[in-house]
């Protein structure tokens, strides 16, 4: 399943979900904000933390990055839109 594109002020965010007998097994996210040096440091540090608590919740029902709350309400939102597309 392939969320929406979230627009965040940073750059469009989209999660792509693996699920298996109704389950998360995998995330990825295609798109996410790296425009630029600082873009890119804190997505490789906040995008392996989401991705992991997204498959431990097994919902949208997950914290924030500090330090990375633009993409932590970006990927949210995508995340939500692709569980409400595996219905």
């Amino acid at each position: 399943m392939t969320g929406d594109v979230a627009q965040t002020q940073w750059g469009p965010v989209q999660v792509q979900l693996t699920l298996q007998s109704g389950k998360i097994t995998a995330v990825s996210v295609p798109q996410y904000p790296n425009g630029n040096r600082r873009d890119a440091e804190i997505n490789e540090y906040a995008l392996p933390i989401l991705i992991n608590e997204t498959v431990q919740a097994q919902s949208s029902q997950i914290d924030m990055v500090s330090g990375a709350t633009v993409t932590s309400d970006g990927y949210i939102r995508s995340l939500q839109s692709a569980l409400d597309q595996a219905g």
